[in-house]
């Protein structure tokens, strides 16, 4: 396997850095709202309405499916830069306004243009990573991009922790200053991260491989040379010419070829499986799954920041083996992990279990899922498809992957008025198993290819 040393880590770790800050916003606005919402609801008056309470958590949705499914075109024709972008002046706004807003119709149209803003980022981020990025260190580069997603969430997690503290000196009693003030800050304090990405998205280069499908070689060739020297930039272009690759502006008609569509629906599939395992339930519902277990408000806090720190400690063991393992047994870790986690913790829940063992199988869930499903789907999504239809191929698969968590989202609080905690978490299981079969059958093995290889395994 190819040495890093071989590559000009500062510059390739500045472009990925920024890059990935895609993903720190969309992991802070996608997590804010599950400790915002103790606070919002009480103030528009929905508590006691669950198909409200789904509308507001789940709204941002409807601009992730329209961003993913835009950003994909938009980026084969226009770049993949200019998409990171618009998604950061998406994110300031939403940001802005969403905390602004006393009206529960504008509080759910920024929470779209927020969801837009997440749908591009989820979209361009791994996206550009992985055309930047020698083939031996992919997978390590991309998880950057779910790293910085987990500490988007924490540092969330963290905000609102502190900040429902500052409002509820009374700890488990909300005040009227809480229900006016403390979920407006939650949003508000996503400004700083949104501009510094603004800001810095302007000073990374635009994808050298897009460049090169679009005829500008002597550009993409100077930036593959400032990766890794003229003879990496030479190998990297020769390569690319080998697929005699070009761009063709119908891209949503190439997706339907028989080659091609074999491997979409491995996206497709993949993209709505990480969703339907079931694990964004508990960050966007922590509160009531940790009431189930007989947590206060203040603790559920605190042990939402506690799944938080998990989510980012094993985020960093998929860095350190998803270039070594592979993806593949990974996947397998994720998949049959959470389907044992789940039966475990449906059985606590039908037997009214509560307390520390409930927290510790909701911190164990997670990091099956950290170091599996959440980073190596993003990885393998970003691999698989051809260079000429890689955005619109990945702008399906996240289209699909967006509405799957809108159904997960939307349906997690019917699921448990009529199924209970104890049968929702059995259904996700199933799906888990589901889940592994699939991959054990389907699943093509990345690692250490380059973009070009797998393409050529792939698209036959």
């Amino acid at each position: 396997m190819e040495s890093m040393s071989k590559y000009k880590k500062p510059y390739l770790f500045l472009i990925t850095f920024v890059s990935a800050m895609g993903g720190l916003l969309f992991g802070y606005d996608w997590v804010v709202i599950g400790g915002a919402k103790i606070f919002y609801e009480p103030f528009f008056g929905i508590e006691g309405s669950a198909s409200l309470r789904g509308w507001a958590m789940s709204s941002a949705l409807i601009g992730c499916l329209v961003g993913a499914l835009l950003a994909g075109a938009w980026s084969d024709r226009y770049g993949r830069k200019k998409m990171l972008i618009i998604a950061a002046v998406l994110f300031t706004v939403s940001a802005y306004g969403t905390g602004v807003v006393d009206n529960f119709t504008w509080f759910i149209i920024y929470r779209m243009m927020g969801g837009f803003g997440i749908g591009i980022a989820s979209n361009i981020s791994p996206i550009y990573i992985a055309e930047v990025s020698p083939a031996s260190v992919r997978g390590r580069f991309v998880s950057l991009n779910q790293l910085t997603i987990v500490l988007g969430i924490l540092a969330a997690q963290i905000i609102n922790w502190q900040i429902g503290n500052h409002y509820m000196p009374d700890k488990d009693v909300l005040s009227a200053e809480s229900v006016e003030w403390a979920w407006r800050w939650m949003f508000w304090a996503e400004l700083v991260p949104a501009g510094l990405f603004f800001i810095l998205s302007f000073i990374i280069p635009e994808s050298p491989r897009w460049l090169a499908i679009n005829k500008k070689k002597d550009n993409a060739r100077k930036i593959f040379a400032h990766i890794g020297g003229n003879a990496y930039a030479e190998a990297e272009l020769t390569e690319i010419d080998k697929l005699q690759v070009t761009n063709d502006k119908n891209n949503w008609k190439a997706l339907l070829k028989p080659n091609v569509r074999k491997v979409l629906i491995i996206g497709i599939v993949l993209a709505v499986f990480q969703q339907w395992c079931g694990i964004n339930v508990i960050f966007n519902y922590a509160h009531e799954i940790f009431s189930a277990a007989g947590y206060t408000v203040s603790d559920v806090l605190m042990n939402i920041v506690v799944t938080g720190v998990t989510n980012v400690i094993f985020t960093f063991v998929a860095i350190f083996t998803v270039d070594r393992w592979g993806r593949k047994a990974l996947m397998y870790v994720g998949s049959a992990g959470l389907a044992i986690i789940y039966a475990i913790m449906g059985t606590c829940y039908y037997f009214h279990v509560s307390g520390w063992p409930m927290l510790l199988l909701v911190v164990l869930a997670i990091a099956c899922y950290a170091m599996s499903l959440a980073p190596i789907v993003w990885v393998v999504l970003s691999e698989i498809f051809p260079a000429k239809i890689r955005g619109a191929a990945m702008a399906v698969s996240t289209f699909f992957l967006w509405t799957a968590c809108f159904i997960l989202t939307y349906t997690f609080p019917l699921l448990n008025k009529y199924l209970g905690a104890a049968g929702t978490f059995w259904v996700y299981g199933g799906v888990c198993i589901a889940g592994f079969l699939f991959i054990r059958s389907q699943l093509p093995e990345t690692k250490g290819k380059s973009l070009e290889e797998i393409e050529k395994e792939l698209i036959k």
